[in-house]
């Protein structure tokens, strides 16, 4: 005979699992926003656990994958704060080279300085200007959608369509880009085939020009910070608003255009290197990892897009004759880069292009 207890705990039971089927009543639904929430947290929870491929990089992807979400939509969103911080400080530095430095330059240097000066800052700046407008309002194209022969390599997970060779997704744009390099914020853009050219010219000149002002302004600015320095002292001399202004200016224009000379001069020297291998900066990692793991095997990897490095800039550039250095590099040009950005020809002289 079953005893008080079991019977007690069979009514529990019942109770229990009736409560749990029942909807209850007079409590506030949680929003759909939250609830999917929920929903994505317990399968991330779980993903933890019930795959058999689980290591640590994949925890760590999944731990992070919140972040992840994070920051591709705000630099989404931060894309036009971004784009109006680099006009908003080119333009006060050109301002103040205009109000502050050129009335110096026309009263202290000789003439042939003054058409110097004159002659190629407005070259930099023009090429600058040129090359961050092309930057940001050309299509860094765009993987096809719809079923086309042309050759691919895999299946974007995302899109779940084909992707050509240097193809890859851009989880900020939602697209896959052709022969992507990366997303810059700078730009609101991604760096891709038709606009990498103009990407690496904007970074070029914009670098040329803020070493160009931090040495022409070296002195200037050297005076300009003793003379606030002075103004500390008892008495203090006697310096107009104007004057006061036009110091604290030539100091904030050798400050920035210094500091942006340094850390856009080694990204852009960066971006020089990959060229020069022929690489983008997604390729870079993929060509290491690969790279090292045909090493183990005793094999040598040999990128398939190298051309040599004379030939590697002239294919970045579209220079096709010796003209073409002044006209497409030196001079604003929105030809075309080489190819469709669908196909890439290997060099002809490798035949085994992968390892050997």
């Amino acid at each position: 005979m079953r005893s008080w207890r079991w019977f007690l705990s069979r009514v529990m039971r019942l109770f229990l699992r009736w409560f749990r089927l029942c909807p209850r009543r007079g409590r506030r639904k949680r929003p759909s926003r939250l609830r999917d929430l929920w929903n994505y947290g317990t399968v991330l929870l779980k993903s933890l656990y019930y795959n058999v491929l689980t290591n640590s990089d994949t925890a760590l992807d999944c731990v992070f994958e919140p972040i992840y979400w994070l920051v591709d939509n705000m630099t989404r969103w931060f894309g036009v704060v971004f784009v109006s911080l680099v006009i908003a400080l080119t333009s006060s530095v050109v301002i103040i080279v205009y109000l502050c430095v050129l009335p110096i330059i026309f009263s202290t240097y000789p003439a042939h300085w003054i058409l110097w000066h004159l002659c190629y800052g407005h070259w930099n700046l023009l090429m600058l200007v040129y090359h961050y407008y092309k930057a940001t309002t050309t299509c860094p194209g765009f993987s096809p959608q719809e079923k086309s022969d042309i050759p691919t390599v895999t299946i974007c997970k995302k899109c779940i369509v084909p992707k050509p060779a240097r193809t890859h997704h851009c989880s900020i744009c939602n697209r896959c880009i052709l022969k992507m390099d990366h997303h810059c914020p700078w730009l609101n853009n991604c760096v891709g085939h038709f606009n990498h050219r103009y990407f690496f010219s904007f970074c070029l000149f914009m670098t040329m020009a803020c070493i160009y002002c931090s040495i022409s302004a070296k002195d200037m600015f050297l005076d300009a910070y003793n003379a606030i320095e002075s103004s500390y002292q008892t008495p203090p001399p006697a310096f107009t608003r104007q004057e006061r202004m036009v110091h604290k200016s030539l100091v904030y224009l050798w400050v920035l255009t210094s500091s942006v000379a340094v850390a856009l001069g080694g990204l852009t020297l960066w971006h020089a290197i990959l060229i020069t291998r022929g690489e983008t900066s997604v390729e870079r990692h993929i060509n290491h990892k690969e790279r090292r793991r045909l090493r183990l095997k005793g094999k040598v990897f040999r990128n398939p897009y190298h051309h040599g490095k004379i030939n590697n800039w002239k294919i970045f550039f579209g220079v096709e004759k010796q003209s073409d250095w002044l006209t497409r590099v030196l001079l604003p040009s929105s030809h075309l880069p080489h190819g469709d950005g669908l196909t890439w020809d290997g060099p002809a002289h490798k035949n085994n292009t992968m390892a050997i």
